[in-house]
């Protein structure tokens, strides 16, 4: 109740000082004063000057338990674990190749099928075989020939 006296005595100020300066022919700098001097009253009739006190009073109480309580602590260390699991995994999961199968063979060397040529394109070229600059980029293929003569493809 008080909130609301408060606030319709600061928007009757502001509407004041707006009709002085819309006397003195300055009408946009008026409807500008009268348009901020109307918000007050606003707030306190849609509720939200009481809305902010009970934020405040919450925010407050809980910057209290912040100090006093142990058991907000234990939280935030529980949220930093959580964070850093978080972190973590993804980390791992950046250096662990698609598929995710048995060894890093991706899902066929589970089921015990070939193996995919997309996946060993993606493994780094063994000691002894050409680059890629001196043929044209063809050892990919040659890769991926090597690979089914192996299986008998």
């Amino acid at each position: 109740m008080l909130t609301t006296t408060l606030c319709a005595a600061l928007s009757a100020g502001g509407l004041g000082i707006a009709v002085m300066t819309a006397y003195r022919r300055r009408f946009l700098a008026a409807a500008r004063i009268a348009a901020v001097s109307l918000v007050p009253v606003g707030l306190a009739l849609a509720g939200l000057v009481t809305l902010g006190r009970k934020i405040g009073t919450a925010t407050a109480h809980w910057a209290a338990d912040l100090v006093f309580k142990p058991t907000v602590w234990m939280g935030f260390g529980v949220l930093a674990v959580a964070a850093l699991l978080y972190g973590v995994t993804r980390l791992i999961s950046a250096r662990v190749p698609e598929g995710g199968g048995a060894a890093g063979r991706g899902p066929a060397a589970v089921r015990g099928g070939p193996e995919a040529p997309a996946i060993a394109a993606d493994r780094p070229a063994a000691s002894g075989r050409r680059s890629r600059g001196a043929d044209g980029g063809l050892s990919e293929f040659a890769d991926v020939e090597e690979i089914l003569k192996r299986r008998g493809i």
